[in-house]
């Protein structure tokens, strides 16, 4: 196994070995559903693709380390980590841990379809207990917890609105009160922050987004530095099946290769766009963690961070003056930006979330957190900075 310890190596090295067979230096793709044995339980740790696959387990593996796990093959087959066919079997895997009664207390800005699978699935399906708070107000938080309280499931920075969360705060006030700390690590990827280091206990990946990074795969992931959870975890993943397909495996792990130089110029050129978005007449509000008008500044100043220095992400929200009518006249004339749901991939999407993303949400929830209908979603992509500022402004004017 290679030693890499920055960043920028883990990528393309953490968890990786070349095949022992022929050397390839890239795991390649092994589409078998089943494998031989040469006595009844006796084989070469594989049996069967929906418990182990090996294009997988390189992808899990890198996972694992590259958000902080530091479990060996012993204690687990892929060091903790865990690929799902999307975002959305993650979660719902994360939430079978649980028992019927329990309690959770969720972020109350959360993607749309998290809003759902909580309140319209798992709290019939599983007889789960929700609760939606903002969990910037670590008071808040303090007085929801109660006995039954066994998850609390956070993103930061959140979906729409890039809420920042105090991830050491969570911990401090929930850690060993037998809580599963989970933390939706999407918008923020492990090149700006490890949750698992700070003390969480799981993290979530929609890898679609900037894991993938290119538009073209759907995939999940969980991470877990937990033993015991990891066992636990590995049996639900086997019971239930939503794993991520050897091909799916190789194009994440693929993406992930070129994550750290994508995460800068997706950071750099959001930070440049939102400064200028926020000096335009025709916008009313502009939300970027990288901002010192974003009200948890501070905090994602501390948190978030690239090389040690403060890095605020890709995702950027404003609000167009104007409402619906001239929203959707800014979202139909972008020509670089495409008007397209989901995030993270090399090119620039765009989005409305009231219409879009969030349309699950009930209208009034959506009011409550700020979700209007003048609110628009940036991805920023790495195309040239200047040239997506020219097609902001020729869609704004």
């Amino acid at each position: 196994m290679k030693n890499a310890t920055h960043f920028d190596s883990k990528v393309v090295h953490a968890g990786q070995q070349a095949e022992p067979v022929t050397g390839a230096v890239m795991p390649p793709i092994f589409l078998s559903s089943t494998y031989a044995q040469e006595s009844p339980g006796v084989h070469k740790g594989f049996e069967y693709t929906r418990s182990h696959n090996p294009t997988r387990y390189a992808l899990e593996r890198c996972l694992a380390r590259i958000e902080g796990s530091a479990l060996t093959e012993e204690q687990d087959p892929s060091f903790g980590g865990f690929a799902f066919a999307s975002g959305m079997a993650a979660i719902s895997t994360t939430l079978d841990l649980l028992d019927s009664g329990d309690h959770v207390i969720a972020m109350d800005d959360l993607y749309g379809g998290t809003n759902r699978l909580f309140n319209k699935v798992k709290r019939r399906s599983s007889g789960l207990d929700f609760s939606f708070i903002d969990l910037t107000n670590l008071e808040l938080l303090e007085s929801s917890i109660n006995d039954q309280t066994k998850l609390i499931w956070i993103e930061t920075p959140t979906n729409p609105m890039l809420k920042i969360v105090d991830l050491e705060g969570i911990v401090r006030i929930a850690k060993n009160r037998g809580i599963i700390l989970a933390c939706d690590n999407t918008f923020a990827t492990p090149a700006l922050q490890n949750p698992l280091e700070i003390g969480f206990d799981i993290v979530m990946h929609s890898a679609t987004k900037y894991l993938g990074g290119h538009s073209d795969v759907v995939s999940g992931a969980l991470v877990t530095g937990n033993e015991k959870l990891a066992e636990r975890i590995r049996f639900i993943q086997n019971s239930s099946g939503p794993i991520l397909s050897p091909f799916d495996s190789y194009l994440v792990l693929r993406g992930i290769k070129t994550l750290s130089l994508r995460i800068r110029r997706h950071c750099e050129s959001a930070l440049h766009i939102a400064k200028w978005l926020e000096s335009h007449d025709a916008i009313e509000r502009v939300i970027y963690p990288g901002l010192p008008s974003h009200p948890q500044f501070d905090i994602a100043q501390k948190q978030m961070t690239l090389d040690g220095k403060p890095a605020s992400g890709g995702m950027i929200t404003c609000i167009i003056k104007g409402g619906l009518s001239t929203s959707k006249q800014f979202l139909e004339k972008l020509a670089i930006f495409s008007l397209a749901e989901s995030l993270g991939g090399v090119e620039s999407l765009v989005e409305h979330p009231a219409i879009m993303t969030h349309a699950s949400v009930p209208p009034e929830e959506r009011q409550t957190l700020g979700i209007d209908d003048g609110l628009v979603r940036l991805s920023i992509g790495i195309e040239n900075c200047n040239d997506l500022i020219k097609d902001l402004e020729q869609a704004l004017s």
